[in-house]
C-alpha cells in the first residue's frame, strides 16, 4: 500500500528536470558531466546499438519482467493480486534497472509508447512500498517485518534500494516525472529512521546503495542521503558482515576498511559498486587522501588484475577477482556487470582527476568489456565473457559462452545493466570545465558545454571506431577565448590534427586547442588504426608466449566460423612480425576483419601405445605446422554467426 508523504527535515531541493547536473555544484571536480540534452548521440556506430537498444530491447525487457514474475511480486505485495514471490531475493532490482534505462531513453527522445510503460510499472512499483517506506517485493511475501535487515549479507535490500534510488534519478532528471523520487524519499526516511550510528549498524552485502545515496544528495540536495552514504562506506571492513556469522567478509568487499584497500578483491561487482560510491564520497567530502587511495587501487587492478580487454573476475567460483596475474583466458568470469562497474568507477575518477588513462580504459572496456555482453540485434546477452572457448566444449551451467547468448536468465542482472548503460552512453563522451569542452569518447552527435551566458557546442561526424578520422564543426562558440579538448588514445601510435592553423602531430593524451573559436570552422583529427600485436606480463603465466591482436580501441579474436579449411582456432600459430591485412566486411555491421599469417599446427593425436603427451624438451624438433591465414574479428562481435571455437590469445611463433 502507498505510504505516507515524507515528512523528514531535509536540505531545500534544488533542481530543474531535465537540467540537473550529476555532481553537485560544489563539489571540487577538475571536469563536470554535461547536462542531459546537451550530449547526443546522433549517429554512427553508437546510435546503432542504441536504436536498436530503444526500438527492440527495452520492449523484449519490459515482457520479460511480465514472464518473470518481476511486476506481478509488487502487484502481490500491495494486495492487487494473489500468488507467491518468483525469483531471486533481488528480482526487483531488474525493474529498477530497466525504469533507468527507459528514463535516458525517453530524455534522450520522447517515446510515447515507452513512457507509457514507464509511468505504468512506476505505479506497480510505488503500489507495493509499505507504509513506512520499506520496499522489496519479494523479502516482503517471503518475511515477516521483523525479520528485515536481518541478514544484509545476502537479502540485498539495500542493494535494492540503490537501483531504485538510481532510477527515480535519472527518471526525474530525464523525464521530468518524479513519481518514482516521491518513492525513494520515502524510503530514504524509511532508512534514516533505522540505520546509523546507535542504531542499526550494518553493511550492505552487496554495494550499490552508497553511489546511489550520493545521486540523490546531488538531485535532491537532501543531505541526510550523503551523510547515511559516508556511514554506510565508513562502518565497511569493522566486522559487520562477520557479525552475521559469515566466515570470509572478502567475497562482500567487507574485509578491510575503505581507506586501507590495497587491492580489489571478492566478488567483482560488488568490489567496483563500493568503489565507485568510495570515489563519490572523496569527490563530495574534497577528501584528497581517499581520493588518492582510490586512484593507487585503481592502478593496481589495471596492472596486475584486468583482462586485456577491460573484463574483471577471472574465477567462477564467487564471480571474483582471483590473485594478482591470475587472468586465464577459457576460465574467464569477466562478468558484463563487472565491465559496466568498471566504467562507472572509471568515469568517477575522470571527473575527480582529469586524467585522460581513466578515458583510456572507459574506451577499452565499453567496447571489449561490455559491448560483448549484448547481441548486435540487441536482444540477447552474455553473463560471461571468457576470451577463448575451445573445440569440443560442453557447458556445466546455463551462462557458460558455449551455450551463447540468452535473451533473458534467472539472475538477470547483466540485461538491464546493458539497457541502462547504452542509453546512457551520451554522458560518457564529453565533460566541461570553466575553460571550455573536452571530448573523451568518439561518436557521431553534438556535445555543448555552457560556460556561463555563452556556449561551445560542437558536432563530430566519424566512422570511429572502424576508422580513424574524426571530423568535428563548431556550432556555437563563446566570443572570447574557449578551450576545446580532444583525448589522442594511449594506443594510437601516431595522430595529426588539422585546423584553420595548418596540421601538426599531435601525442597520446588530451590536447587542448586554446584561443577564439568561430562557428562554421572545422577540425579533423586522424588517429593511427593500424593493426598492433601486444603481449602480456610474464607474471601471466596463461598468455605467457601469446599475443593479442588490437586495432584502434578494439581487441580482436579468432572465431571458427571466419576461417577456411580443416584447421582449428586451438591449432592457431601466428607471426607477429608478417604483415597484417585489413578487409572490410559488410557482415556484422561492417566490421574491419584482419587476415594474420601464421600456421595451422598440427593436431595432437592420441596414441593408445604411448598416449602420455609430455616429451623431453628437445627431443624432436619443432614443427611449426603447414603455413595458414588466420582471419580475426573484433571481440566483440563473436558469437552472433554461431558458436563455436573462438580465442583472443594468439601463440606466437619463436616465442
Amino acid at each position: 500500500m502507498t505510504s505516507a508523504p515524507s515528512t523528514a527535515t531535509a536540505a531545500p531541493t534544488t533542481r530543474t528536470a531535465r537540467t540537473a547536473p550529476p555532481v553537485a555544484p560544489t563539489a571540487p571536480v577538475r571536469l563536470r558531466p554535461l547536462a542531459p540534452g546537451d550530449a547526443r548521440i546522433t549517429g554512427g556506430f553508437w546510435s546503432v546499438r542504441q536504436q536498436r537498444n530503444r526500438s527492440v530491447a527495452l520492449r523484449e525487457g519490459h515482457a520479460k519482467l511480465e514472464e518473470f514474475g518481476t511486476l506481478d511480486n509488487f502487484r502481490i505485495a500491495a494486495g492487487t493480486r494473489e500468488g507467491e514471490a518468483r525469483g531471486p531475493i533481488f528480482q526487483d532490482s531488474d525493474a529498477y534497472k530497466w525504469l533507468e534505462a527507459v528514463a535516458f531513453e525517453i530524455g534522450r527522445e520522447d517515446d510515447p509508447e515507452l513512457r507509457e510503460m514507464q509511468e505504468s510499472v512506476t505505479a506497480v512499483v510505488a503500489s507495493a512500498q509499505a507504509e513506512d517506506g520499506y520496499l522489496n517485493s519479494v523479502h516482503q511475501l517471503r518475511h515477516g517485518v521483523e525479520e528485515r535487515y536481518t541478514n544484509l549479507a545476502w537479502n540485498h535490500e539495500l542493494y535494492c534500494y540503490g537501483h531504485l534510488f538510481q532510477a527515480a534519478v535519472a527518471q526525474s532528471r530525464c523525464t521530468g516525472d518524479d513519481a518514482l523520487l516521491e518513492v525513494s524519499l520515502r524510503a530514504l526516511d524509511h532508512l534514516g529512521s533505522v540505520f546509523g550510528p546507535g542504531r542499526h549498524e550494518g553493511v550492505a552485502g552487496h554495494p550499490e546503495i552508497e553511489m546511489a545515496l550520493v545521486e540523490l544528495y546531488r538531485h535532491t540536495g537532501r543531505r541526510d542521503a550523503l551523510d547515511l552514504a559516508r556511514f554506510l562506506l565508513e562502518r565497511r571492513g569493522h566486522g559487520a558482515i562477520l557479525a552475521e556469522g559469515i566466515r570470509d567478509a572478502t567475497y562482500f568487499s567487507d574485509r578491510v576498511p575503505v581507506r586501507e584497500a590495497r587491492t580489489v578483491e571478492g566478488h567483482a561487482v560488488r568490489a567496483l559498486y563500493l568503489a565507485s560510491g568510495v570515489a563519490d564520497l572523496a569527490i563530495e567530502d574534497g577528501d584528497e587522501e581517499l581520493l588518492g587511495r582510490q586512484e593507487e587501487l585503481f592502478a593496481t587492478m589495471l596492472a596486475t588484475k584486468t583482462y586485456v580487454t577491460g573484463g574483471m573476475g577471472s574465477r567462477w567460483e564467487g564471480e571474483a577477482y582471483g590473485d594478482p596475474y591470475e587472468l586465464g583466458p577459457d576460465r574467464a568470469y569477466a562478468e558484463t556487470c563487472a565491465g559496466i562497474a568498471a566504467v562507472q568507477w572509471a568515469w568517477r575518477l575522470l571527473l575527480a582527476t582529469g586524467r585522460e588513462q581513466y578515458a583510456d580504459f572507459i574506451e577499452r572496456a565499453l567496447y571489449n568489456a561490455v559491448l560483448p555482453g549484448v547481441s548486435l540485434s540487441g536482444t540477447e546477452y552474455f553473463y560471461v565473457n571468457a576470451l577463448q572457448l575451445r573445440s569440443q566444449a560442453h557447458a556445466t551451467t546455463a551462462t557458460q559462452a558455449v551455450n551463447g547468448r540468452g535473451a533473458w536468465f534467472d539472475c538477470a542482472c547483466c540485461p538491464p545493466n546493458v539497457m541502462r548503460t547504452l542509453a546512457s552512453l551520451d554522458q560518457y563522451a564529453a565533460t566541461a570545465d570553466a575553460e571550455g569542452l573536452q571530448l573523451h569518447q568518439y561518436a557521431e552527435g553534438v556535445w555543448t558545454a555552457r560556460l556561463g551566458e555563452e556556449a561551445l557546442s560542437v558536432e563530430v561526424a566519424t566512422g570511429y571506431p572502424h576508422a580513424g578520422q574524426v571530423r568535428l564543426r563548431i556550432l556555437e562558440a563563446p566570443a572570447g577565448e574557449a578551450a576545446l579538448s580532444l583525448r589522442v588514445p594511449a594506443w594510437s601510435a601516431s595522430a595529426e590534427l588539422e585546423d584553420r592553423e595548418g596540421t601538426q602531430q599531435v601525442g597520446p593524451g588530451l590536447h587542448t586547442i586554446r584561443r577564439v573559436l568561430v562557428a562554421g570552422e572545422e577540425l579533423t583529427l586522424r588517429l593511427d588504426l593500424g593493426a598492433r600485436f601486444v603481449g602480456a606480463p610474464h607474471r601471466l603465466d596463461a598468455s605467457r608466449g601469446a599475443v593479442a591482436l588490437e586495432r584502434g580501441p578494439l581487441v580482436y579474436a579468432l572465431e571458427q566460423v571466419d576461417q577456411t579449411g580443416p584447421a582449428l582456432v586451438d591449432d592457431a600459430l601466428v607471426d607477429p612480425a608478417a604483415p597484417v591485412a585489413e578487409h572490410p566486411l559488410e557482415d556484422l555491421d561492417g566490421v574491419v576483419a584482419l587476415d594474420v599469417a601464421g600456421w595451422a599446427s598440427p593436431a595432437p593425436q592420441v596414441d593408445v601405445a604411448a598416449p602420455w603427451p609430455y616429451r623431453p624438451v628437445g627431443a624432436t624438433a619443432a614443427v611449426p605446422g603447414a603455413p595458414c591465414t588466420w582471419r580475426a574479428i573484433p571481440y566483440y562481435a563473436w558469437a552472433n554467426r554461431e558458436v563455436g571455437p573462438m580465442r583472443v590469445w594468439l601463440p606466437a611463433a619463436g616465442a
